[in-house]
């Protein structure tokens, strides 16, 4: 603080006892469980780095987030609290990332430049730690105004510059080329970084009194003159009210997240995840707090820790006592669940909630939303792709069914499938398991998404599904006593299921057409559609190859009588005679030809007629059969061909750029595609474009052309 500050000795008097002020001149706050202490101040902007809150800690970033341990001494919370990197070059990738990414949401670059910062940032102590053995060193970082910090970087990089030039800025100028190793001359990490940070405000100093010296002074100098120095309110002082639980190491930080949240959550809002992690930790720091809970203080500071993510996945067994319990992300998720939905500590939860957020009524779906940015920490930049559609899938109702808002403890397995027989029977605590870790799973891979009607009897491969339902309903059927073939799905893809990537088949055909996989890669990570006449339940095609699961199979096996009933009502409705897609695709038993849906629409074909896999009678039972349709109007069934067509079309378009990328980039054997699959699709493209110019001519005549529109042209 004496580095940061520019009057050291002026910030020494404040500090200073009286008899009439014991804390000196310090401003003092309560907050809910401790007195923070206070003061204001002006800091050198080289001296501040930015530090963690849930805008951007509750975001999906490349770099991961430090882990933060709370400080005491003697027992007693103290006003510092300790982030540990893997090493410094982690801590500048944070630092570069949480600068840009704060300027791509939100710039007062424009502001800054004309009144300089004028509301303080809220500050502390920090010692960063290091992974690798690095030795530590202590800063001030900014809890809230990092937007603002940021900001003042982006002036100095100059009105030119982008978000990313802005951050690049500011770790060149705070580490300059300072390494994590020792020091020829004996000084510590902490004074090398000090004295770089000296020199460069000695080079500002420098470019300020240039830009003086003109006539006019320049950009350069009004740049140096609105940023040099920020307002701050920093933090020196924390007191733990007595009577209640929360551990000592928790305090301080827990302080300065309420008095963050009591601004962004009632104010100035975060976003809703960053929201609901603020008002589900808070919630739970007050029910601990308050210590009218049934459970023991142990129990919930575990608990606590899980879901700050102080306690990560692998300690589980160690904090729970318990060698059985695997010590992974999933269990983890599994464990949170299930405590925060006990009846002793939901409806406390749920209270505190209401009171946080203002509210009056909480659903099960409304705290169910609170737990999905909780439960994806620990794989949420590995699977950041499908992020936003996971928590989705928890606003409408996660994994929170009837039965696991009940009475029931977690089947401590390895091997979920175990307790597909057990749930069979009736026993409560394994179907609830495959319930809440089956539903994790899928949820967070993207295969059980929340209600929508555009997703109704779409294509398999685009998310469709038979029928609509809620999230947590869905889960429901999938665990019931008697549904085998939901149990099998919930427990296959509980255990196949990893946090370190996303499987293949939680992303569309566009987005993986393009994926590169080494031949030393591991073998690809996917998860099986459930066939219960096989002895190690997973589907096959005819080529002994297994089938993928999609998002349609899950709903499917939730409820199959509604599903086979919804979906040959549908296809009753349609006039084109379903046929298989090309590669011999064969209609399956749960409704959609494996080609796929509106896709597979394309009306019957003398070549198709003798192909064994291919059948144009409807047959009792068979969930493809198509019936007459004419109640469908024929602009509405244009429509559809056209929005097939233009699909396919595009997708053509991004297989053949993959294919002429790989072409530049692979050996020049095996070829990407062979000498005689060139003839074939050189052959079915020309047939494509002589049907389409046959249709125009159809329709517009034999000598028309197609106008094409120009900019100059009046729109009218």
């Amino acid at each position: 603080m004496a580095r940061a500050v520019i009057n050291p000795e002026g910030v020494a008097v404040m500090l200073r006892p009286t008899a009439q002020e014991p804390a000196g001149l310090l401003l003092e706050e309560n907050v809910e469980g401790a007195t923070l202490r206070t003061f204001n101040t002006r800091v050198w902007l080289s001296e501040l780095l930015p530090g963690i809150q849930p805008r951007t800690g509750m975001e999906v970033m490349d770099v991961s987030d430090p882990q933060v341990v709370g400080t005491t001494n003697g027992g007693e919370p103290c006003a510092v609290v300790r982030y540990r990197y893997r090493d410094l070059e982690h801590l500048k990738d944070h630092i570069r990332q949480t600068v840009h990414s704060t300027l791509a949401l939100n710039n007062y670059a424009a502001s800054i430049l004309g009144r300089k910062v004028t509301r303080p940032l809220i500050t502390h102590p920090v010692e960063f730690t290091f992974e690798d053995g690095t030795k530590p060193f202590h800063a001030l970082v900014v809890r809230d105004g990092i937007t603002r910090l940021a900001s003042a970087w982006a002036v100095l990089a100059g009105p030119d510059a982008e978000a990313a030039d802005a951050a690049d800025l500011m770790v060149n100028s705070l580490f300059g080329r300072v390494t994590g190793g020792p020091s020829a001359d004996g000084r510590t990490l902490g004074e090398r970084l000090a004295a770089t940070r000296e020199n460069w405000r000695h080079t500002l100093a420098k470019q300020f009194h240039q830009a003086l010296s003109k006539p006019e002074p320049d950009d350069r100098g009004i740049q140096i003159a609105q940023t040099h120095v920020v307002p701050a309110q920093v933090a020196v002082g924390v007191k733990g009210h007595p009577g209640h639980l929360l551990a000592p190491e928790d305090v301080f930080d827990d302080a300065m997240r309420s008095i963050l949240a009591s601004v962004h959550v009632e104010f100035k809002a975060w976003d809703s995840a960053a929201q609901n992690v603020e008002v589900a930790t808070r919630a739970l720091k007050r029910v601990i707090q308050l210590g009218d809970a049934p459970v023991t203080k142990e129990s919930l500071q575990v608990v606590y820790g899980l879901a700050v993510g102080r306690t990560a996945p692998e300690d589980l067994p160690q904090e729970y006592g318990d060698n059985r319990m695997p010590g992974t992300a999933l269990w983890r998720g599994i464990q949170l669940v299930h405590a925060l939905t006990r009846p002793e500590l939901y409806e406390r939860l749920k209270d505190q909630a209401k009171a946080i957020k203002g509210g009056s009524r909480m659903s099960a779906k409304g705290f169910a939303e609170l737990l999905g940015p909780i439960i994806d920490l620990p794989w949420r930049s590995a699977k950041k792709a499908v992020s936003k559609q996971a928590r989705n899938a928890w606003s409408n109702g996660g994994v929170l069914t009837r039965d696991v808002l009940k009475e029931w403890e977690p089947a401590l397995t390895e091997d979920f499938t175990t307790l597909v027989e057990p749930a069979m029977t009736g026993d409560a605590n394994a179907r609830c398991t495959l319930a809440v870790a089956g539903g994790i799973a899928l949820i967070a891979d993207k295969l059980l998404t929340r209600n929508v009607g555009s997703s109704l009897m779409a294509p398999k491969e685009k998310g469709g599904v038979p029928f609509r339902s809620d999230v947590h309903l869905v889960v429901e059927d999938l665990s019931a006593e008697g549904n085998e073939l939901g149990l099998w799905t919930l427990a296959l893809t509980a255990n196949r299921f990893r946090g370190d990537e996303l499987p293949e088949n939680a992303q569309s055909v566009r987005q993986f057409v393009r994926r590169e996989r080494n031949d030393e890669d591991s073998p690809a990570y996917i998860h099986l559609k459930v066939d219960l006449a096989q002895p190690d339940k997973v589907a096959r095609d005819e080529n002994g190859v297994p089938v993928q699961l999609f998002e349609w199979d899950v709903v499917w096996a939730s409820d199959q009588d509604r599903a086979h009933g919804a979906y040959t009502a549908y296809r009753s409705r349609q006039l084109p005679v379903s046929v298989p897609s090309p590669g011999n695709a064969t209609v399956i038993d749960d409704g959609q030809p494996s080609g796929g849906g509106e896709e597979s629409l394309s009306g019957g074909s003398e070549e198709n007629a003798g192909d064994e896999a291919t059948t144009l009678e409807p047959k009792p039972g068979d969930a493809s059969f198509s019936g007459p349709g004419e109640s469908i109007p024929s602009g509405r069934r244009a429509a559809d061909f056209r929005r097939t067509l233009r699909s396919s079309l595009e997708n053509a378009r991004i297989a053949l750029d993959g294919l002429t990328e790989l072409d530049r980039t692979a050996g020049s054997w095996p070829p990407v595609i062979e000498a005689a699959d060139f003839t074939d699709l050189r052959q079915s493209l020309l047939e494509l474009q002589t049907d389409l110019e046959n249709l125009r001519r159809n329709i517009q005549g034999e000598d028309s052309i197609v106008p094409l529109e120009t900019e100059d042209e009046d729109e009218t």
